[in-house]
């Protein structure tokens, strides 16, 4: 059943409004820190080869953000078990066939699981690349399909219309969040596309583990007392976005060796988080995921290391929030160390004119920099030194765009995917 949205969640997001009223938009104010040094290792030897990356340093930077940013996960056995709950076989008008799947983790029997619904394109011949990400408002809001079953899984405040909490879960969501997953331009292109709503794996609030995942693996249960570098709910949704590409993974239609994952926003974090820690994913897309995603926490543009850790601390491990303002410098990462741990791997960072709050000169900074790591694997990166122009995609292993509009996805970003997807697996 539906459980309501707690008091902590509104307070949160009411502090993050009132914190948006602070923030610094004045390029002539940003910080000028120096960013970590992506190719020192930490006993200060020089980074010079892709073996060196691979076999030390690369290591090192992942620990770092495990310790001071999205925490350690907990060892735990990822075994998935799939169920098949139904294939309809002309699913989007004919164009695709689509399964419903449940997927739980048997070392975890108190998580309920979570419903992975994916689209093959029905006109291919032999097995399909995927693309995998996680949702906001149910599955159920991600197509107009109406066999699609409405989600009963904890749900953020509705924005549809009426007056009831969780109207994101009736008839009125339906579809809601379709433009941001064009299911038919990406099945007509020749891809499955399989999402998760990110609720199944954790409720979006501060005390959302006591009923996802991380209290379901811990042996404490919700009466877990959590030390400075464990896991926050971005590890919990990444973690099952690994999980999903296990699942995906044992259909006989899926290419699991052509997978990407997607996040836009906080999910975008999450893909980036979960692009970094499982190197199946040969493609990372982070769209518009901002700070503590693709933008350098350094900069001090739109919303900082501060803001983000009060309003929403449960995303994170404990440790972060001591590096808010003024002591973000301290931070022995950035956003560019985030993305470099990507390479050699293809990864696509997205950014809208209007959304200044994920300070987009920030995410194209972090992108440029981390160009350093792909040129020791002889892959270029976003090739050029500024920032370009509106609509105008740049770069080869690591893509960058900046496009009109507001923080959301849209079919401009998804064609942007695609073509680089098609680069990646098809040419």
């Amino acid at each position: 059943m539906n459980k309501s949205v707690p008091l902590s969640f509104l307070l949160f997001m009411s502090l993050a409004t009132a914190e948006e009223r602070r923030v610094n938009y004045d390029e002539s104010k940003v910080g000028n820190d120096p960013l970590p040094a992506l190719l020192t290792a930490q006993d200060g030897s020089a980074v010079t080869t892709a073996k060196q990356w691979t076999s030390k340093r690369r290591a090192e930077v992942l620990e770092l953000f495990r310790s001071h940013v999205f925490g350690h996960n907990p060892a735990v056995d990822p075994t998935v078990k799939v169920e098949l709950q139904a294939t309809t076989d002309d699913a989007l008008g004919g164009k695709a066939v689509r399964k419903l799947l449940h997927v739980t983790l048997p070392a975890a029997p108190k998580w309920p699981g979570m419903d992975i619904m994916l689209h093959l394109p029905k006109a291919a011949s032999g097995t399909v690349p995927v693309i995998v990400g996680l949702n906001f408002q149910g599955n159920h809001a991600v197509t107009q399909e109406t066999d699609v079953p409405l989600s009963t899984r904890w749900m953020r405040p509705g924005k549809t219309k009426g007056s009831v909490e969780n109207d994101r879960s009736t008839e009125l969501s339906r579809g809601a969040e379709s433009s941001r997953w064009p299911l038919s331009m990406i099945v007509e292109r020749g891809y499955a596309i399989a999402t998760i709503y990110y609720g199944d794996i954790e409720p979006d609030h501060v005390d959302g583990w006591k009923d996802g995942l991380r209290a379901a693996i811990s042996a404490a249960g919700a009466s877990t007392e959590w030390k400075p570098d464990d896991w926050g709910a971005i590890g919990a949704w990444a973690f099952g976005v690994s999980r999903a590409l296990d699942a995906l993974a044992q259909d006989k239609a899926i290419d699991a060796t052509r997978a990407a994952v997607i996040g836009h926003s906080r999910l975008g974090k999450t893909s980036l988080w979960a692009g970094a820690q499982d190197e199946r994913f040969s493609l990372v897309i982070s769209n518009n995921s901002g700070e503590g995603g693709a933008a350098l926490a350094r900069r001090d543009f739109g919303e900082t290391t501060k803001i983000i850790t009060k309003a929403f601390p449960h995303w994170f491990c404990g440790r972060y929030s001591s590096y808010a303002e003024p002591n973000t410098a301290k931070l022995p990462v950035d956003a560019h160390m985030l993305i470099a741990l990507a390479a050699p791997r293809g990864i696509h960072v997205a950014s809208a004119v209007e959304d200044t709050w994920a300070d987009p000169k920030g995410e194209f900074l972090s992108a440029r920099e981390a160009g350093v790591v792909y040129e020791l694997f002889g892959k270029k990166g976003v090739g050029v030194t500024e920032q370009p122009g509106v609509n105008q995609p740049v770069g080869s292993q690591i893509r960058y765009h900046i496009r009109n509009g507001i923080h959301d996805v849209t079919d401009y970003d998804w064609q942007q995917y695609l073509n680089f997807a098609d680069d990646l697996w098809k040419k």
